[in-house]
């Protein structure tokens, strides 16, 4: 497996990044809090995960349901989608991960 990298300054602007890539009317997305990074690790071939890119910044997120607002470039936590015009991240905190581990590795 073979990782591509793109690093931001802040988790807002990874929020950023990963809206304007998610498929149109994906309102709920995953990202990782693991090891002092926010990330999110997307394969650029899908068929094969062959390539993966990790789209992340320094930092840790608390586990939960955070809503980001595009327009003011703000998220906080909350308990539930209530919004539709705002995206939303399931954050994760996993114990171990190995593909993120390796990935970790190549920065």
């Amino acid at each position: 497996m073979k990782f591509e990298y793109e690093e931001f300054n802040t988790v807002e602007d990874v929020f950023l990044y990963l809206v304007s890539v998610a498929p149109y009317g994906k309102q709920v997305m995953p990202i990782s809090s693991y090891k002092g990074y926010i990330f999110s690790i997307i394969p650029l071939s899908p068929l094969t995960g062959e390539i993966m890119m990790m789209v992340y910044t320094k930092g840790k997120l608390e586990q939960g349901l955070v809503e980001f607002d595009v327009s003011t470039k703000k998220f906080k936590a909350v308990q539930a989608v209530e919004r539709a015009d705002r995206n939303y991240f399931i954050v994760l905190v996993p114990k171990t991960a190995t593909v993120a581990d390796e990935a970790i590795k190549g920065l």
